[in-house]
């Protein structure tokens, strides 16, 4: 029986034309593979190390691995050490350090928003919106700045989209929705339908607000489209990390945030309409932005602090066509200690992301002990992913390895301590030709692959990857699933829900020697054999025909011709 998340209807049968035959295969757990070995016992010794390197990370001596500390210290150091042990070129002499530049900015006074005219009001901060600037500077203040509402505030030319057509925003405050129009539609035909694109990552507003030329922009709250509830936006730690740029990050908005729907519905209302009459507006196909009649003005105080952290870079060379590289890449990094819980400070990370460093380390170890490939291999560890993937975003901006001759990247974040499973979760699935390798080789050893079950959280967009996905490169995301060969597929899921409630992002994602690595062993096969055949071979993967990232891969390669 196939598990309930797995995809169905034009998704299911566009992915099986693309991957070439999906579904689950005949062979399962109770099934001999053909030398007689069950699927759930093979691949589960690529390195016996493995644990050893996922419980060293993860111990308390590494303090939480947070950019810029003393566990960053450690940390890099003991990777370093790894990548010169197995033999791994460095990158810059005998040094394997990419330095990343970083700025904490620390919004210590932000006022309340005040608006004026057709709702005249002043915005409690964190009540009714968060607010805060990415400009490098001590303080900005945006003074009567006119409100216009720009649906979704989406440029997408794939798409035929703009929501700015013919307007000038210079001063003037966007407000817009969360997410994009395929999700708000559920219809497939439109944007990705359910799945969210890049479009409807908040990161994207702002950065579309900003090219745009807004001095303002603000983005309407809604839980179910944004995946998560206003806790997560207005009650944790303001403080946010960027990287420094040498205009300062001036060309961002002044200000960006959110509004609550409440108070979004009371703006509206001002105006005699509401939520649903403009969101309907906004996916009519002849969306023209509405100005509120509202000006809003805000301050915000900034503490600065500069720092500079470390990307771990370390390489196989190719023998016959170096200049063209495969990434493997996952995050050091996690979020240090908690000096006011004395009995237990240190956010150690064991599963996020000491798993998938470890793995990236083991993979490394395994690389060298095979015969030279003919493109090159790069092993990318990168820091501050949980600053807001700033590490891999810097890297993407002043790549070790061109870009343009980056044959594909694959991300591990998060590896799989449950055992085997026979589901392999494709994050993203549908974007890349890069699925029909993994897809081949996840069939080999006797499983199945199956999207997210969530793709409108948007997880595709949230994790190192992106990062790169963003500059053309075409990325593998991948993971064992909920499907364990033992105890099926509900309580794989209630392990992973387990892990959510009790530990992600707490001081209790913690080394158990209960992990079972042997699913972790079999995915590292998988990531294994794809980019060995990326190595050895003249592809050249590509993002599908439609994908938001497509044009800028194509461009890429007609730089190489």
């Amino acid at each position: 029986m196939k598990p309930t998340h797995w995809f169905s209807g034009t998704l299911a049968a566009s992915c099986c034309l693309a991957l070439s035959g999906c579904g689950q295969p005949a062979l399962q757990s109770d099934v001999a593979a053909a030398d007689d070995t069950p699927w759930y016992q093979q691949d589960t010794d690529m390195n016996p190390r493995l644990a050893e390197y996922i419980k060293t990370l993860a111990s308390n001596e590494f303090q939480g691995r947070a950019p810029a500390t003393a566990g960053e210290t450690k940390t890099v150091a003991y990777l370093e050490e790894h990548f010169r042990r197995i033999g791994l070129k460095p990158i810059d002499g005998d040094s394997y350090k990419q330095p990343v530049s970083l700025v904490q900015i620390d919004p210590v006074q932000v006022s309340g928003m005040t608006l004026s005219g057709a709702l005249d009001t002043t915005l409690a901060y964190r009540d009714d919106m968060m607010a805060w600037t990415t400009r490098v500077v001590d303080g900005v203040e945006l003074k009567d700045s006119e409100l216009v509402f720009v649906g979704y505030g989406i440029v997408a030319p794939e798409y035929n989209w703009n929501d700015y057509e013919g307007l000038d925003v210079a001063g003037k405050t966007v407000v817009m929705f969360v997410n994009d129009p395929g999700y708000a539609t559920q219809n497939p035909e439109l944007f990705n339908g359910n799945a969210m694109t890049y479009y409807g990552r908040w990161t994207y507003k702002f950065e579309e607000a900003a090219r745009q030329g807004a001095a303002g922009a603000l983005i309407i709250h809604e839980t179910e489209p944004a995946s998560y509830g206003w806790g997560v936006v207005a009650h944790g730690s303001p403080i946010k990390f960027d990287l420094i740029s040498e205009n300062k990050n001036m060309d961002r908005s002044q200000i960006e945030g959110w509004i609550t729907a409440e108070t979004a519905g009371r703006l509206f209302a001002a105006n005699n309409t509401d939520i649903e009459a403009l969101r309907a507006q906004a996916l009519s196909g002849e969306f023209k932005p509405v100005p509120l009649n509202t000006t809003a003005s805000i301050s915000v105080k900034n503490n600065l602090r500069e720092l500079t952290s470390s990307n771990v870079v370390g390489f196989i060379e190719g023998s016959t066509y170096p200049d063209e590289t495969i990434v493997y890449m996952a995050h050091w990094d996690h979020l240090g200690m908690d000096f006011s819980n004395p009995s237990n400070p240190v956010f150690n990370g064991a599963q996020d992301n000491a798993s998938g460093t470890g793995a990236v380390m083991a993979l490394a170890e395994y690389f060298v002990q095979q015969p030279q490939p003919e493109r090159s291999i790069a092993f990318v560890l990168v820091t501050a992913e949980e600053r807001g993937l700033l590490g891999s975003a810097w890297y993407a901006e002043h790549p070790v390895f061109p870009l343009e001759t980056t044959v594909a990247a694959i991300n591990m974040d998060v590896m799989n301590v449950y055992g085997p499973m026979k589901d392999m979760v494709i994050v993203g699935l549908g974007n890349t030709d890069l699925e029909e390798i993994l897809v081949k080789y996840t069939e080999q050893q006797g499983r199945y692959a199956v999207p997210e079950p969530n793709p409108e959280a948007g997880i595709a967009y949230r994790s190192d990857h992106f990062s790169l996905s963003k500059k053309g490169v075409p990325i593998l995301y991948a993971k064992g699933g909920n499907d364990h060969y033992q105890h099926g597929a509900e309580w794989g899921a209630a392990q992973r829900a387990e892990f959510n409630r009790c530990c992600y992002h707490k001081v209790t994602d913690e080394w158990s020697d209960d992990f079972d690595l042997r699913g972790a062993q079999q995915d590292m096969f998988l990531y294994f054999r794809v980019g060995n055949e990326l190595a050895n071979s003249r592809l050249w993967p590509n993002w599908y025909q439609g994908n938001e990232f497509r044009a800028i891969r194509d461009a890429s390669a007609a730089s190489r011709q």
